[in-house]
Order: structure tokens, then sequence, then C-alpha cells
């Protein structure tokens, strides 16, 4: 795939529910490799875009472009087999079941005769905990999700995504209610799934979360994108937070 080319393009998309649009005319752009966050107040129109990008919802005008190549009949299991994964903000894990269950449930690896893998399960498993940065010798793929950490189990839910060959992970708010400890380690699991090749959009009402871990910044609001920029280009935490302050203000991001 040419690198300029994105894995996933929502092209003036609107979606309208009745009278109102919730995303009105966005063009939207996630490249091989990158972490975007996503910021914007509640009811700016963040949810209804990565339920787009997840394909729960289907646009009411527009087009969505997967590796270049103009997608119809947009859903849920085209986005997945598309390699878009998202991770909701409850992350909807079965708490009191272990995390090769956790990772494999619905999904489960067979043998030839069609009953599950097991040993298989646990191999995959495993090899997945280590590799997004799970260290712990104390925690193996049959620890019990309810004995883990929040930002464990959000390592748990980003491994499930990257089993079934996600090339972009959409973390809803992935840090919310979690400790200044736990939501490094989340960082540490998206750093090290970015360096395997993959994407994330990050979006976090902590402005200082989502600059810490983001290479591009987009700013949603009333449906529309009212700043696009790279780090490089906003500069500090500072900045983003001034450019909200001055969009729930104007409408407009500061100068």
């Amino acid at each position: 795939m040419n690198q300029q080319t994105p894995i996933v393009e929502l092209r003036h998309v609107t979606k309208a529910y009745g009278n109102v649009n919730a995303v009105d005319d966005i063009t939207f752009k996630v490249f091989s490799g990158e972490v975007v966050g996503l910021i914007g107040d509640n009811g700016a129109g963040k949810s209804t875009l990565i339920k787009l990008l997840s394909g729960v919802h289907a646009p009411s005008s527009g087009e969505i472009f997967i590796r270049g190549e103009k997608v119809t009949q947009w859903d849920s299991a085209r986005a997945r087999s598309s390699g878009i994964e998202t991770v909701y903000q409850d992350r909807a894990l079965a708490v009191q079941q272990t995390i090769v269950r956790n990772i494999f449930m619905g999904r489960e690896i067979q043998n030839r005769f069609g009953w599950i893998n097991t040993k298989k399960q646990h191999e995959e498993a495993n090899r997945l905990m280590r590799e997004i940065g799970f260290t712990s010798k104390v925690f193996d793929p049959d620890s019990v999700v309810a004995t883990l950490s929040g930002g464990e189990r959000q390592g748990v839910a980003i491994a499930r995504a990257l089993y079934f060959d996600a090339e972009l992970i959409i973390l809803d708010e992935p840090t919310t209610a979690l400790s200044l400890t736990e939501t490094q380690k989340v960082f540490r699991f998206v750093e090290n799934v970015r360096q395997k090749g993959c994407s994330i959009v990050f979006i976090d009402h902590n402005i200082h979360h989502v600059y810490d871990i983001a290479d591009r910044f987009v700013i949603v609001d009333r449906g529309r994108i009212v700043v696009e920029a790279t780090k490089a280009e906003i500069g500090s935490a500072d900045r983003l937070i001034d450019d909200m302050r001055s969009i729930a203000r104007t409408g407009h991001a500061a100068e």
C-alpha cells in the first residue's frame, strides 16, 4: 500500500437524524502507523464519527474509502473485515472470565474437527500479551480479568482487537477513571501497537493525555472538523486547551 494512501478515508460524510446533522460534511483520514487524537466536547459529534468509522452507522451522504478503494454497503462486518476494530469505553469484557476466554469469545480458534483449540488459543493469547507489553509473570492468559487493573483490562481489549488483524484500532475514552500509573500502562500498550504498524484513533476528554500520545489532532465541534493539525503544528497541550476554549466561546480555534 502506498504510504500516502489512507487506511480509511471519509469524504464529505454527513450523518443525519431527522433534521439534525450529527456529523456534517466531514472529511477524515487515518494513515498507517499514526495515532490520531480525536477531541471535542460532549455532543460535538465524536461518537457519531467513530460509529461511522466502525460501521455501526452508514453515512446519510458522502463516501467511504478503504486503502483508496470506494466502499458501498458499509456496516460493522465490512469494517471488521477491513481491519477496523473498536474498543469502547466499557471495553465489553466478561470480567469473571480469563484473559484467553475474553480474547477469543465468539471467535474461537477451532481444530479441523470443529472443537475449540484451547492450546492454540493459550499460545496466541500469551504471544499477544507479551507483544503489547504485559511483562509481569503474575499475569498469564489464565488470569481472571476481574483481578486486573483498569489499564491492564484496557490492554486485554486491545490484544483482542490485534489478534483479529486490526490495522486501525479506535480507542474510546481509554483512560477514563484511570490513575496516572494505569494511564501510563495504556500509553505503553498503544506505543507497542503503533510499533507493530497499527494505527490508533484515540478519543479522550483529557487534553494532556491526548497530546502525550497522538501524532495528529482533530477537533470536532457541532458535527464539523474545526482543527486538524500535527503535534509540531500545535506545539503544546496548552495550545490545544486554548483552542478548545476558543471553540467553545466563538466556534473557532485560537489565533
